[in-house]
């Protein structure tokens, strides 16, 4: 079981999932997983400074938990494999992603293995950069598992318990990085059933295992691209795929449930089912650039409470927010603190 981390003080301390949008003379805006505009040394210096500027920008808009906004990744699951051995990047097939979307991805040739630390350099950086305590992102093994081709394990299961041992090994140095919260990702969760009451949830626990820092594993319905509002719009009028995935992570060794939420049509009395864990709740919409009210965000939040106890609540974005417009992030992360704030002077007022 993972131990307290140096958590904010701060009732609903705010935080994003992963991703913001990158500056323009980094990558070109508004396109997920776009190429790098500079090369070598000055890829370098560019991604720190567009990592800064999303530290400054989280403060200055008021978010507590701070993450790099993905600003040194162009993608969330293939950045960190490209720096492992056993993937091979020229021979690629296309296969379909979360059963959704095909996709051209590199092939598992060998035995995986992660040669040297991946974003722990990053993750120092980031750590320099703010007092505040902060989140990184890693991909879960399962959502691993499903962006490759494998021709030499064979397996699914085999596969993502070799990437659990890889992601504990990284963890374990971000944590020692200065890392408060380590989140995984597994959009997976929510296709997979199966395999994720057969090994997936304790693949998840093998990557968080002996961590004293916070854990977290993030689900959610995908970016606002085509493939997913295409499947969402399938899902029917309640969206109930949490409750899978929930119960099992309810008796997890993870602290910290995080779900998409604003504008779904995920029933709020599933919260119920992971009672007792933190709950990272998706207060804003990332598949529309209207940016929210912090009216809005304050209505989400206070039907969450019902559910959550407050000292167990972190309001959050329902996933990245790379494709959007710098403004409407921008502008999405200050309704998120503001709508936060109506609430804990309601809960400041409502105390005896």
């Amino acid at each position: 079981m993972s131990g307290e981390s140096p958590a904010p003080h701060t009732l609903l301390p705010t935080s994003i999932v992963g991703s913001l949008p990158k500056p323009s003379w980094l990558a070109q805006p508004e396109v997920l997983w776009s190429p790098w505009k500079l090369h070598g040394d000055a890829l370098v210096e560019g991604k720190q400074d567009a990592l800064r500027i999303a530290v400054e920008e989280q403060s200055r808009r008021g978010i507590d938990i701070v993450g790099d906004g993905e600003q040194t990744r162009q993608h969330f699951v293939t950045t960190f494999v490209e720096h492992l051995s056993g993937v091979d990047f020229e021979q690629r097939k296309t296969v379909r992603i979360r059963d959704r979307y095909d996709a051209s991805v590199p092939t598992v040739i060998g035995s995986v293995s992660r040669e040297q630390p991946v974003f722990v350099d990053d993750a120092k950086f980031l750590r320099a950069s703010t007092d505040r305590p902060i989140k990184w992102a890693l991909p879960g093994p399962m959502t691993m598992v499903d962006t490759l081709y494998d021709a030499h394990y064979r397996s699914r299961e085999k596969l993502a318990w070799e990437f659990a041992t890889i992601l504990n090994e990284e963890a374990k140095e971000l944590e020692a990085a200065g890392v408060d919260i380590i989140q995984f990702d597994e959009p997976s969760f929510n296709v997979f059933f199966d395999e994720v009451h057969d090994w997936g949830v304790a693949a998840l626990e093998r990557a968080a295992e002996g961590l004293r820092a916070e854990t977290a594993v993030h689900i959610c319905y995908g970016y606002g691209i085509k493939a997913n509002t295409d499947w969402k719009a399938t899902l029917g009028s309640q969206w109930r795929q949490y409750e899978e995935s929930f119960p099992l992570l309810q008796q997890s060794s993870i602290d910290i449930v995080s779900l998409e939420c604003h504008h779904s049509h995920v029933p709020m009395d599933l919260i119920e089912l992971v009672r007792g864990k933190k709950v990272m709740l998706g207060a804003i919409d990332v598949a529309s650039e209207t940016i929210e009210t912090p009216e809005e965000v304050a209505d989400t939040l206070r039907k969450a409470l019902r559910f959550v106890d407050a000292d167990k609540l972190v309001p959050s974005t329902n996933c990245g927010m790379a494709p959007f417009p710098r403004d409407v992030a921008l502008g999405k992360l200050s309704a998120l603190s503001a709508g936060t704030k109506i609430i804990r002077e309601e809960l400041a007022v409502a105390e005896p």
